[in-house]
């Protein structure tokens, strides 16, 4: 079936209107194309303000607390790994949903229309952190389990490459929140053995590391967080 052209007046993404041109449907399918291109650039290229400073510092006393339970009620992970790995699991989860809602909501009621664009960019930085650290979860814990020490070391400098890639659109002092999983993570490797699994090689570096986020977020941009104005008032 032939394309049938459409008569009207479509704003052209590199200039002015195009007042009478006759479009084809896939002429105007590429000019959306281009359109949303180009906001994604835009929103690749903005400072990202959907991360909430107290929600970061709510992770951060959640990994404390887990930290403490796993003191009070394991004390020694290696009779029972299984219940380890399922604490910092739980622990990771509920951090990762409660960030994530509220990323979402912020980032509307700040970015506005920018708001899906810039999620899932900050979404992409992430991601592949988060995947590539539970299949090493799952590839140690089944097959080498007299490497298992080794999950709190790789947990902390896998997390901070995360950081490291997100720091392009957040404040440039993030950088040091980086460094500090970086260094916690080398730090526990350079144990060497099971002390990698003390509740504290874990609370500190993951509770020390997000509230040390939320202090950046809260005074590290160099302008004040204000509501995005809505472009159709």
């Amino acid at each position: 079936m032939p394309l049938q052209p459409i008569q009207g007046s479509v704003p052209h993404v590199f200039g002015g209107p195009l007042t009478g041109h006759l479009l084809t449907v896939s002429e105007l399918h590429k000019a959306l194309a281009e359109i949303r291109s180009m906001r994604d650039q835009m929103a690749r290229g903005i400072e990202f303000r959907g991360y909430g400073p107290s929600t970061l510092a709510v992770t951060g006393l959640l990994a404390l607390l887990a930290a403490s339970a796993q003191a009070l009620w394991l004390p020694d992970p290696l009779r029972d790994v299984g219940a380890y790995l399922r604490l910092w699991t739980l622990t990771a989860a509920i951090s990762f949903t409660v960030i994530v809602v509220e990323t979402v909501l912020r980032a509307r009621r700040v970015h506005s229309t920018l708001a899906p664009q810039m999620v899932r960019a900050a979404l992409e930085q992430f991601m592949p952190v988060i995947v590539a650290g539970l299949l090493l979860t799952v590839v140690l814990s089944r097959r080498t389990g007299s490497s298992l020490w080794m999950l709190p070391g790789l947990w902390q400098v896998m997390f901070s490459l995360g950081v490291f890639a997100s720091c392009r659109f957040l404040p440039r002092q993030m950088f040091a929140v980086g460094l500090w999983y970086l260094t916690a993570g080398l730090a526990c490797l350079a144990l060497g053995d099971y002390r990698a699994f003390s509740p504290w090689a874990m609370g500190i570096p993951f509770g020390g590391g997000q509230l040390l986020v939320a202090l950046v977020l809260q005074f590290g941009y160099r302008d004040p967080v204000l509501p995005a104005a809505d472009p159709n008032q």
